[in-house]
């Protein structure tokens, strides 16, 4: 990944520059030129360099190979995790930043499968439709974003999940039929979580809370709630107090409305009979 196309996202930039000046200290402490510190892990002198101006996002094998050679004790291999969030796109790191401060995520969503909930084939079926298009690093950057924030799930304390999805998301043959299949049988192992309910809202239901589209909520530790919109090219933080509670009163009527989740499962597993 190049981040020159990225000058605005400054954040990641600095993350980049800091991992290529501590490669290029092990490397000049050890005596090494660009060109042989590449041919030592197998990277040309060119990619060296962009990785040590902080322009391009080295990979986990190369993180690996510099430290092994450079002889820096697990100091550069230990920059992954950095380098790995710096490439995701800067709206994507603030939601999972805030996901991971949270007690309790409710989320309503009409179109497709929540992020959260979506598996690693319906995501890149997702991305894969974007128009005009993701180029194919993009998508697999894209994918593993959303995967990575799925971490949650097994974050200790387990923080509670109510998610509604629209009947149409368990219907809308994304990605293919088999696509659709690993995606409802994904939703019901996930559903049967004891710190996750998830619930179906009907098509045919003739009063309906959620029509002016998907939302999501987050309540923080410190007993803060914000939430959060994200709608074609924009991705929207809510903070404001009173625009966070007509979203709570919204999906407060939302889950009313929908099935409840036992009554939800067995709703998935028709479709799945279906699909």
């Amino acid at each position: 990944m190049d981040v020159t196309g990225h000058a605005e996202d400054e954040e990641s930039a600095a993350v980049l520059r800091t991992v290529g000046k501590v490669i290029k200290m092990y490397r000049e402490r050890k005596g090494l030129t660009q060109a042989e510190l590449g041919a030592a892990i197998g990277y040309s002198e060119e990619q060296v360099s962009s990785v040590e101006r902080g322009r391009r996002a080295p990979k986990g094998q190369f993180l690996d190979a510099a430290d092994q050679v450079l002889d820096a004790h697990g100091v550069i291999a230990g920059l992954k995790k950095d380098v790995e969030e710096a490439r995701y796109p800067k709206k994507v790191r603030d939601l999972a930043k805030l996901e991971a401060e949270a007690v309790e995520l409710c989320a309503y969503a009409n179109s497709v499968v929540h992020g959260l909930l979506q598996t690693p084939e319906y995501a890149r079926a997702l991305y894969g439709m974007r128009r005009p298009p993701f180029s194919e690093e993009e998508v697999e950057q894209l994918v593993a974003a959303r995967l990575a924030r799925q971490e949650i799930f097994d974050r200790q304390p387990t923080p509670v999940f109510s998610f509604v999805q629209e009947e149409v998301t368990l219907r809308r043959p994304l990605g293919g039929r088999m696509v659709m299949r690993k995606q409802l049988e994904h939703l019901l192992e996930v559903g049967r979580r004891r710190n996750v309910e998830i619930q179906v809202m009907p098509t045919d239901r003739d009063d309906h809370a959620g029509l002016a589209g998907s939302l999501q909520l987050l309540r923080l530790k410190e007993g803060d709630t914000v939430g959060h919109n994200e709608v074609q090219l924009t991705s929207r933080l809510i903070s404001h107090p009173k625009e966070v509670q007509i979203h709570e009163i919204r999906y407060g009527i939302i889950r009313a409305q929908a099935l409840a989740p036992r009554e939800s499962q067995a709703f998935i597993e028709k479709v799945l009979g279906e699909t």
